[in-house]
């Protein structure tokens, strides 16, 4: 069978390993019971883990690169007991969302998600977002600040900072790399959790070798730093966490930028916690993210 041009799995046989493997991560990982939905868009069909009380208000969680809603693992029976929780597989990732429509710039994403929530029948929504996941939900506050009730930013890749060089430089070695480097990749930029858990570094390496093998190349359009404005426009409680060994970029620095220019924004360093501190830092995340809803 010819696949799609902007079909994300090289063939069906690797799309069909991918979900087999989604699926026992969920059935050993995700500790709520919740409806697995696929959301019809003209990108593609999206999958959708919902959970929680119907009657609570809505939060979408985007997740970060390379990952899947099923990175939320920690944290989603806390979020659901006080929200009707929507983890969204992202468009054009890893994940059992298929992009089948070319995602070439910002306006995509937002388009993508207007889609998506018009489908759920949700209004306006609280939004999360880890990583590239916190861009997204960031550039879509911008674009659509009538449908955002407030806004979680987890380490947003971008966003406040451009990425440091040293990010790059290692993501090249690792395309250098390949599967010998996932490992080393991946205990510099979560080093908390390499400390405290050795082998849940080596279960994220297996998903990622997979997510390498079984996805087609592609270029992922980033969204850019904010200007001062633009943080300035933002009406919305916003929610900024950071983990204090953060590696994309300074957390210092983009907390004092975001107290600069959007003091309004809450924005803090998490101890203990890099880019993991979802992971690392669950309990403590998850408490700061129920304060502010």
């Amino acid at each position: 069978m010819q696949l799609p041009a902007f079909y994300p799995y090289r063939s069906e046989a690797a799309r069909d390993a991918c979900f087999a493997y989604f699926d026992a991560q969920a059935a050993v990982r995700w500790p709520i019971a919740s409806e697995e939905r696929t959301v019809a868009t003209s990108y593609g069909p999206t999958c959708v883990r919902i959970g929680g009380p119907e009657s609570a208000p809505p939060l979408v969680l985007l997740h970060g690169v390379t990952a899947s809603s099923l990175m939320w693992a920690p944290n989603i029976r806390e979020l659901s007991t006080a929200c009707r929780t929507f983890a969204v597989d992202q468009i054009g990732d890893f994940g059992k969302t298929l992009c089948t429509r070319p995602i070439v710039s910002v306006y995509d994403y937002v388009a993508w998600l207007d889609e998506l929530f018009d489908r759920l029948e949700l209004g306006d929504v609280t939004l999360a977002g880890m990583s590239f996941g916190g861009a997204l939900a960031t550039q879509y506050a911008l674009h659509r600040p009538e449908r955002v009730t407030k806004l979680i930013l987890l380490a947003p890749g971008s966003t406040v900072l451009r990425m440091a060089l040293r990010f790059w430089l290692h993501v090249g070695a690792l395309a250098f790399l390949r599967r010998k480097g996932i490992p080393w990749f991946l205990r510099w930029i979560f080093p908390d959790m390499a400390r405290q858990d050795p082998a849940w570094i080596g279960e994220i390496s297996e998903g990622l070798f997979l997510n390498v093998r079984s996805l087609r190349p592609r270029k992922t359009p980033f969204p850019p730093v904010l200007t001062d404005d633009e943080w300035g426009s933002l009406k919305m409680p916003v929610l900024f966490l950071v983990g204090e060994h953060e590696v994309i970029y300074s957390p210092e620095r983009a907390v004092r930028r975001l107290r600069r220019v959007a003091p309004a924004i809450a924005a803090e360093i998490v101890p203990g916690a890099g880019h993991d501190l979802t992971f690392a830092q669950a309990a403590l995340v998850n408490r700061r993210i129920l304060e502010f809803l």
